[in-house]
């Protein structure tokens, strides 16, 4: 039994203690994305339609033309924020993102500036800062600051981490079904209520590869579809080899020790093929036998929203781990106390951080609190019109100015007032 002397001695408990999920509404569902991109180009259909079924998606979530990354973050911050009960503890409000929209100035300062306008009671007491290593900028920025909480010996400190994106490519081109935009926010702190996660053991692996990068000046990223695809079973093998070495556990020990499992989702059958190829190799496991040991794990429910919203980069972990968590409780209750989550992030050009992490004693609370199907209520279903002046953009400032005058702005929104003559980005909540 541990003496009071002993205390200030135990490793503290780091983890999440909430998330907030915010997509914005405008919504193409690829099968109207294919017609309209076969009528302007008939050689290309076939392609479209090979690339919707060998991904898995359905429909792709882009910004209204008001939006942008920083709004994005700005309005999963401010969820979260409200949800929590006390933010004078608040030491670090960081953005892991591949979608920057300044050289010097972070996300984080943005939002930062732009919650406290709208009256959220963010201390200026606080680091803010941007990680970029593609679509794992979120994951690296939430262990950073982890571990800067786990070295303070001041209770009731706290971080917010967002992982905001919008991923866009080339069009016309099979690229696009696996664009998205959304932002997820992690509140991050000792003794959490909903995971804990184990820092001691993440396992790492990074190698410098070009299967997927964006130009300085361009909005649109280059990917080599199979090499990165190769890259992520790479880098996850690598990874999840380090983490069971720092465990001292064979890997499939470790598979066998895991209730749930989170990969990164691009698109939902990368996911399962990372996922089966894992299995096959450690375990033995191929066809319905893994789809079972998946299912039961939630692995595959928890597929279903990436399909719907889209790839959003950095956040689709997050994303993914939401709902997971949520299809759990409602099958399990209170048992989901304790079990044992398996997280794997990759960021392209590359990086991998495979993760364990355990369900906290709060954690049923905080799920029921949660109301995720609202990602879905609130989905508008898009022109072509709308979803070409995406496309299209960004605009000059005049241009912009015009169309921002326009634009139905919901109260409670987030949104870029305007860009001044020297570049510098304005801010608002409506």
């Amino acid at each position: 039994m541990e003496t009071p002397h002993s205390q200030p001695h135990a490793e503290p408990r780091i983890g999440l203690s909430d998330i907030e999920v915010y997509i914005p509404q405008p919504k193409i569902e690829l099968s109207e994305l294919v017609k309209y991109r076969a009528e302007q180009d008939p050689s290309i259909e076939r392609k479209m339609r090979r690339a919707v079924e060998s991904t898995g998606q359905h429909s792709v979530r882009f910004p209204a033309v008001w939006q942008d990354n920083v709004t994005l973050s700005a309005q999963a911050c401010s969820g979260l924020c409200r949800r929590t009960n006390d933010l004078t503890g608040l030491r670090y409000l960081s953005v892991g993102t591949e979608t920057a929209i300044d050289m010097s100035k972070p996300i984080a300062a943005y939002v930062e500036g732009a919650l406290q306008r709208a009256g959220t009671p963010i201390p200026n007491t606080i680091s803010t800062f941007q990680v970029q290593h593609a679509c794992a900028g979120g994951t690296i920025a939430m262990v950073s600051v982890g571990a800067l909480l786990a070295i303070s010996h001041r209770s009731g400190e706290k971080g917010i981490i967002i992982c905001s994106d919008i991923a866009r490519y080339d069009a016309p081109s099979t690229a696009e079904i696996t664009q998205g935009a959304g932002a997820v926010a992690l509140l991050v702190e000792k003794n959490p209520k909903l995971l804990e996660l184990d820092l001691a053991t993440q396992g790492l692996f990074s190698s410098d590869v070009d299967d997927f990068f964006r130009p300085l000046g361009s909005t649109t990223a280059r990917v080599k579809g199979g090499y990165s695809v190769q890259c992520y079973h790479e880098a996850l093998d690598s990874a999840f080899a380090d983490h069971c070495s720092r465990r001292g556990e064979t890997p499939a020990d470790v598979l066998n020790a895991t209730d749930f499992i989170v990969f990164h989702v691009p698109f939902k059958k990368m996911a399962v093929l990372a996922a089966h190829k894992l299995l096959s190799l450690h375990l033995g496991l191929t066809g319905e036998p893994a789809d079972a040991f998946l299912a039961d794990r939630g692995f595959a429910q928890s597929l279903e929203p990436i399909a719907r919203v889209g790839n959003i980069y950095s956040g689709s972990a997050y994303l993914t781990l939401a709902f997971l968590l949520s299809e759990r409780y409602q099958a399990l209750g209170n048992d989901i106390v304790g079990k044992r989550i398996l997280l794997g992030s990759y960021g392209s050009g590359n990086t991998m951080t495979v993760l364990s992490a355990r369900v906290a004693e709060g954690a049923p609370k905080v799920i029921a609190s949660w109301d995720l199907e609202s990602v879905f209520r609130t989905e508008s279903t898009a022109s072509i019109e709308q979803y070409q002046q995406w496309i299209d953009g960004p605009y000059d400032s005049e241009t912009y100015s015009r169309l921002v005058e326009h634009a139905d702005i919901p109260k409670g929104s987030y949104y870029l007032k305007g860009v001044r003559d020297d570049g510098y980005r304005e801010y608002e909540c409506v």
